[in-house]
């Protein structure tokens, strides 16, 4: 049975894979079906309809891990590195008979390459399924703070 420990040490290990550069642990934290979505505008409700700054399924996420993981991606000379900083997650609904969770969590995130850092900070938002005895990530949703900021290249996944 999913209990909120779960959920939660389901989301700091997401950050830790992010942090530590294990694309391919990442990866399969994520549901066949699973998407990763960041919106352009507050409270967005259509990832499809309306641009968005990110919205990736996995096919996409497995592309942009390879490109970061590759060694003749020159964009990544050096390779850039990041750190999440959470909050404790709050786990915004809890259906373990549906097999059905979400957790909403504040962050700060860093992301550094060469001499350049940058920082942001807003909401993650996780939509989870059990599969079998654990977790996939069916939608992650990334709220920013300024999402309707210039922004340079967001390198890395937060």
């Amino acid at each position: 049975m999913i209990t909120e420990k779960n959920i939660t040490d389901f989301i700091y290990r997401e950050a830790d894979l992010l942090d530590t550069m294990q694309w391919q642990a990442w990866l399969d934290l994520f549901h066949p079906e699973g998407r990763y979505w960041m919106p352009l505008e507050w409270q967005q409700q259509d990832p499809v309809l309306q641009p968005s700054l990110m919205y990736e399924d996995l096919l996409l996420l497995k592309v942009r891990v390879e490109r970061l993981a590759g060694e003749r991606t020159f964009s990544q000379k050096p390779k850039s590195r990041c750190h999440h900083l959470l909050q404790a997650p709050q786990i915004v609904a809890c259906d373990p008979e549906a097999g059905s969770f979400k957790a909403r969590t504040s962050y700060i995130y860093s992301e550094t390459r060469g001499d350049m850092l940058e920082r942001f900070s807003g909401w993650a938002s996780h939509d989870l399924v059990q599969v079998d005895d654990g977790l996939k990530i069916k939608l992650k949703r990334v709220d920013l703070v300024n999402f309707d900021a210039p922004f340079g290249n967001i390198q890395l996944f937060m």
